[in-house]
């Protein structure tokens, strides 16, 4: 069994809740730089922050687009984008239309996610498809969707939805995007057996607020995201 650091360069160190300060971006910032974590993902106010902390270091800074709840226009998904970027965000994770999915408006979602795809380029996009509010048959249609838009991940939840990552799932939209995209795994993963068994299952990044229990094997209290 591979010791729980190991998992540090798969994970995005997430802040994401609204009433998160200042202080606790730059707390996550510190520990993504000492434990080598991939990114750290915040809030499009706090990415500016997030991106001068992180400068110099391997951690990537990211930024949610329509968080979390993925209603708004393409236009004006595109300009938050376009201004996250702008900020330092050197990644998007970005909420599927949701209502347009539900819909089997599959001609919208894919413009969707097409347009933040071209404003962010050659930036990577993730797209998060809230899995625990999708039927099966809506999560294969929105991975597939999301891969012909040119994103560079499918995600499963926003960590704020009716239910986060479950093996089932990451193994699902593993077996639709196939080996070329990556597939996040986000939403309440608390420790490194939940990590490791999301990568068996295909997962190539890992989104959680306890990153830092994930990677030294303590107890996560009274972790949200």
């Amino acid at each position: 069994m591979p010791d729980p650091i190991d998992l540090a360069p798969l994970i995005d160190h997430t802040v994401l809740r609204p009433e998160a300060t200042a202080d606790e971006v730059a707390k996550a910032c510190a520990e993504a730089r000492s434990y080598g974590f991939a990114a750290v993902c915040v809030r499009p106010e706090n990415v500016a922050l997030a991106a001068r902390l992180l400068a110099g270091c391997r951690t990537l800074s990211i930024a949610v687009v329509d968080f979390p709840l993925g209603t708004a226009r393409t236009a004006a998904k595109v300009e938050e984008a376009r201004k996250a970027i702008a900020a330092g965000a050197q990644e998007l994770d970005m909420v599927v239309n949701l209502a347009a999915l539900h819909g089997g408006d599959y001609a919208l979602v894919l413009r969707d996610i097409q347009a933040v795809v071209e404003v962010a380029r050659p930036r990577a996009v993730k797209v998060i498809l809230e899995t625990g509010a999708l039927s099966r048959d809506e999560k294969a249609i929105g991975a597939a969707l999301a891969k012909a838009a040119g994103a560079a991940f499918v995600k499963t939840s926003t960590g704020f939805g009716p239910g986060g990552a479950t093996v089932e799932d990451v193994a699902l939209l593993r077996n639709v995007v196939g080996p070329e995209m990556g597939v996040k795994a986000s939403g309440g993963i608390r420790t490194a057996a939940d990590a490791r068994r999301m990568v068996d299952a295909g997962a190539t990044r890992i989104g959680a607020s306890a990153s830092v229990a994930i990677v030294t094997g303590e107890a996560a209290h009274g972790v949200r995201y």
